[in-house]
């Protein structure tokens, strides 16, 4: 079938998605925010009613000491605490596996995730676990966690996947090289705490890396064509915050207008995405993810200009108005100038942060099987400016092969 009727097929399916989406049960969580709401939504979830609880975490938050104002003030509540600290970067269905069987053995009646994106993707599948009677795989993909979930809490204490207020979780496959998206409205969680002061302590390099997460989460909602005025608006104001604040987030972790400022980035980025989906920057940093587990922030920055690059042509008035909310190149200019001041924008950013543009790890061999996978994500759902074929995605991906 030639390309040209290819991109109609896939416009057409991303038409259907885009109503399907507007009568989507969205039920957002009750949001807390700034200094001190990790702390109020341990009232909230004893108020609640709760009686045991699964905390869900990975180990180096655990013996930095991060969460045991959380576990104490839970426990002052009269609320069993069970830790489970399992969780690695791209949780395994094995991870998975052993976090829902700390809660059986605990028979804990809600989840309290607090950590990264990770984290609470975890808890999300282990939340679900514990209410559909069927194994992972059988929740992977769109809307088949039936049953919900086991009542939801987040604390993130990075500022990037804004997976808080996302209808996703991802779960990998290493044997495979694949990274397994569930996808379900009912993922939301109950309430989640946007609280600066537990993010003070992140290395600058992982501030740096999510921080570009969010903007990523950002730009490509702005550049769907599924966006709305309401997730534009969103978008937009993610973007802006982050130009604003990440560098001095990087810059001085201590900086807590700054942390909250991303904070509220990430999760205005993450309402939008939610809403209207990514594009070829996280199908192609997914895949690096999986073949190479190169953190997914990191990914996306690298991935980005190469991928905004390639779509100028058929975005540059909507690349314009980003540039022009985050005050990025001049009035005068024209729309495809501030279009590509605001993709040089981001290479500065990954600059100042040390992110590279290639990816060391990225193999020759491995871009036909990356492209395959990449393409077959974007072109399932994602509406995406301009479409590529398998000849333009492999090209774009050697670019980012180290020299």
């Amino acid at each position: 079938m030639p390309f040209a009727i290819k991109v109609l097929c896939y416009r057409f399916k991303m038409l259907l998605l885009k109503l399907v989406g507007k009568v989507l049960p969205f039920k957002w969580p009750t949001v807390l925010e700034g200094p001190g709401s990790a702390l109020q939504l341990c009232d909230n979830i004893a108020a609640a009613g709760h009686q045991r609880v699964l905390l869900v975490t990975d180990e180096a938050l655990a013996k930095l000491g991060l969460i045991d104002p959380i576990q104490q003030k839970l426990s002052t509540a009269g609320i069993a605490v069970t830790l489970y600290d399992g969780v690695q970067p791209d949780p395994t269905v094995e991870q998975i596996e052993a976090g829902f069987s700390v809660l059986q053995q605990h028979n804990c009646d809600a989840v309290l995730a607090v950590g990264g994106g990770s984290s609470i993707d975890a808890a999300k599948i282990i939340a679900a676990r514990a209410k559909n009677n069927k194994p992972v795989a059988d929740m992977v993909g769109l809307f088949k966690v039936r049953k919900g979930m086991l009542p939801l809490y987040a604390i993130p204490t990075t500022a990037g996947t804004g997976s808080e207020v996302t209808i996703g979780a991802v779960v990998s496959d290493p044997a495979r090289h694949m990274k397994l998206p569930v996808v379900d409205t009912k993922l939301l969680p109950t309430a989640a705490a946007l609280d600066a002061e537990l993010m003070t302590g992140l290395p600058a390099a992982i501030t740096a890396a999510t921080g570009m997460d969010a903007l990523t989460h950002a730009v490509e909602a702005y550049l769907s064509r599924m966006s709305s005025n309401k997730t534009d608006a969103l978008a937009l104001e993610a973007a802006r915050l982050t130009m604003l604040n990440l560098p001095t987030a990087v810059a001085d972790g201590k900086n807590l207008e700054a942390r909250q400022n991303m904070a509220r980035a990430s999760h205005l980025a993450g309402l939008a995405i939610t809403q209207v989906g990514v594009g070829y920057v996280h199908a192609i940093a997914h895949n690096f993810g999986a073949y190479y587990h190169t953190p997914h922030g990191l990914a996306n920055a690298i991935v980005m200009p190469h991928v905004l690059e390639y779509s100028l042509p058929n975005c540059h008035e909507r690349l314009a108005e980003l540039a022009r909310a985050c005050n990025i190149g001049s009035a005068s200019d024209s729309s495809t100038q501030q279009a590509r001041a605001f993709v040089e924008r981001i290479r500065q950013l990954n600059q100042t942060f040390n992110i590279p543009g290639q990816l060391e790890a990225l193999q020759l061999s491995d871009i036909e099987a990356i492209t395959d996978a990449a393409l077959s994500e974007a072109h399932s759902t994602y509406a995406v400016p301009r479409y590529m074929d398998k000849p333009q995605c492999q090209q774009l991906i050697g670019q980012m092969l180290a020299t």
